[in-house]
């Protein structure tokens, strides 16, 4: 029809619908004998079911994580686990979808981020793992979801439990360096690597003792969690490397899918509505608008980490960390996130907590193989002092120095596959004169006194030494072990019995009294507000301790910062296992420059 005719059209077309009769289309009722047509129902809105979407991926260290812009780039434990909690408690969530992607969790982590699982579906919420290859990591945090997926390309390894020491003597011999260590208890092997070839016999029964219940543990778990039996989890176990598809047949997971397709069905099953993932649920935004005049200001508070913080009042449980090998002075920490537990920074931190009155209670989180016997004592001792109630919670190790610092505590709660004890003392020195001789240089000495070698790194201990440094160790394994059975309410014969430098799993430990009860970080905190008189239900902050430095801090905190990272970048040329070893050697160094007494694990172990 042309533009010449649309006047008539439209015309024709007013005609026609005034001659048309209303036809009601939803039911008409009568008033006053009169229909009266009603209107037709307005159509649904969709709303938006929210869905917390978190990768797991990369480094998870223990601690809070950093201040200032980049922090949210680091994914801390305890911010994980908040992430999960928050979540939990947010309405407008729906559910969870964790992507697991081999995340360099300790095993005491594995342990936190599946308490926070359990946390999460018991607020009536569902959590779907979405996993690659998976290691047993990986697949203990995923069996405490609601459903396991992969992709028909994945792969389930579960290689079971491997203790490996990596021993150095031969390495040293090469370089004319004799290590020369000595030992209070028979299973305190710290520094065997360093001066024989293979763990020795009390070294090797008790960690074969403490691999057996991680193994236990771990099909147990599956066992647990899945539709199988123990004893077909332990085969799955003993299997190794499973793929998608018979893993599915096996029970062990749930589906075979690809990511996309998860989506599709969690969106079939909110049909009408609008599926949202919410990436890196619970991360915080930075105002990045620096513009106009305030700009610059702004800049510089966020740089500081300023704004972060939330209300300055009311109750508070602090939870001060004690994060790696225990030092004397201040903490340490570099760029490539390895830390010192300082005495001095965590007195300070201590001091802190005890005299802030809004706080009720400290949680100790230890993480750490030990270290200085006399700074350990020094933290005990401040610990000792504080009034308020102060609960000990271990993450992934808390041996020798770590099991001291929290024997100070009111309760120690350890997670289940935690590696703790090692209850003994170890001293020693590396012998350079070889390497002096093999490079050229040597030594012309003066000397007064019967003992003036005894810390020289020339040569090893004389007999005199040697004797003289065995009092002084059982002088401080005698404190050591009367200061844990006072702790521990134990008598002397027994505690001695479980000391030598033993270590236990964390449900070794409870079992043999050594800990309080089995639980995360998140039970510790529970734990610490009933013992200040709290109900269960009444809201507290947390305050983390020590605080943690800004990034003006980081990039220009002194020397000894920057000579350690030095070190670390000369490192990372080397293999994997070699450049661990070389890590361990260097505190081990650091360690014996400053003191010659430590508490120290027994080995450097790797689990996996």
């Amino acid at each position: 029809m042309t533009s010449l005719h649309r006047p008539y059209a439209a015309l024709l077309a007013a005609c026609l619908l005034a001659a048309t009769p209303i036809v009601a289309v939803a039911q008409s009722t009568p008033t006053d004998g009169v229909r009266v047509a009603q209107k037709p129902a307005a159509s649904k809105t969709a709303k938006k079911v929210r869905y917390a979407n978190l990768v797991l991926s990369g480094a998870v260290p223990e601690g809070p994580g950093g201040a200032g812009p980049f922090a949210e780039m680091k994914t801390s434990l305890a911010k994980l686990v908040a992430k999960i909690d928050r979540a939990a408690d947010d309405d407008s969530i729906e559910g969870m979808v964790l992507d697991l992607q081999n995340p360099q969790l300790g095993r005491g982590g594995v342990d936190e981020v599946r308490a926070a699982i359990k946390r999460f579906r018991e607020s009536g919420k569902t959590v779907h793992a979405q996993l690659e290859m998976a290691t047993p990591g990986d697949y203990l945090i995923a069996c405490a979801c609601d459903q396991i997926i992969m992709p028909e390309s994945g792969l389930l390894v579960l290689p079971g439990v491997r203790a490996e020491g990596l021993f150095m003597k031969g390495l040293l011999s090469k370089v004319g360096i004799e290590a020369d260590f000595l030992h209070m208890g028979d299973a305190k092997g710290a520094g065997e690597t360093y001066t024989r070839d293979q763990w020795s016999e009390p070294v090797k029964k008790n960690l074969t003792a403490m691999v057996d219940d991680l193994y236990v543990q771990l099909y147990e778990t599956i066992g647990l969690d899945r539709p199988v039996t123990e004893a077909q989890a332990r085969e799955a176990v003993d299997q190794g490397v499973i793929s998608a598809g018979e893993a599915l047949k096996l029970g062990l997971i749930d589906r075979v899918a690809y990511p996309d397709e998860v989506r599709a069905t969690l969106a079939g099953k909110h049909e009408g509505d609008k599926l949202v993932y919410v990436e890196n649920y619970g991360a915080k935004k930075v105002d990045t608008d620096f513009s106009g005049p305030a700009g610059f200001f702004k800049l510089m508070g966020v740089l500081a980490g300023a704004g972060n913080d939330g209300p300055a009042r009311g109750k508070k449980v602090a939870v001060v960390y004690a994060v790696g090998p225990i030092m004397t002075g201040k903490s340490e920490s570099d760029l490539f996130g390895a830390t010192t537990i300082g005495s001095t920074s965590m007195v300070e931190a201590l001091d802190t907590a005890n005299r802030d009155k809004d706080v009720v209670a400290i949680v100790l989180r230890v993480n750490s193989p030990g270290g200085s016997a006399i700074a350990s004592d020094l933290i005990w001792r401040k610990i000792q002092q504080i009034e308020k109630p102060v609960i000990a919670s271990m993450g992934d190790v808390a041996a020798s120095g770590g099991y001291y610092i929290s024997m100070g505590a009111d309760k120690i709660i350890a997670e289940p596959q935690t590696v703790t004890g090692s209850i003994g003392v170890v001293s020693g020195k590396m012998a350079l004169a070889g390497l002096y001789k093999k490079v050229g240089l040597s030594v012309d000495v003066i000397s007064r006194g019967e003992n003036s070698g005894i810390f020289s790194s020339t040569d090893k201990f004389t007999e005199r030494e040697r004797q003289a440094m065995l009092r002084m160790m059982e002088d401080v394994y005698g404190q050591f072990t009367s200061k844990a059975a006072e702790g521990r309410h134990m008598e002397q014969d027994k505690l001695l019995s479980l000391a030598s430098g033993k270590v236990y799993t964390g449900r070794q430990a409870k079992e043999n009294g050594l800990v309080d009860e089995l639980g995360s970080l998140h039970d510790a905190v529970a734990e610490a507000k009933k013992m200040a008189g709290l109900k269960a239900d009444e809201k507290v902050r947390i305050m983390t301790l020590p605080e943690q430095p800004d990034l003006f801090e980081e990039l220009f905190g002194g020397g000894k910062q920057q000579r350690e990272v030095s070190v670390r970048v000369e490192g990372l040329a080397l293999p994997a296992g070699l450049r661990e070893a070389v890590g361990r050697f260097s505190v081990w160094q650091r360690l014996l420059q400053k003191e010659r007494v430590g508490l120290f694990m027994p080995v450097e172990i790797v689990v996996e």
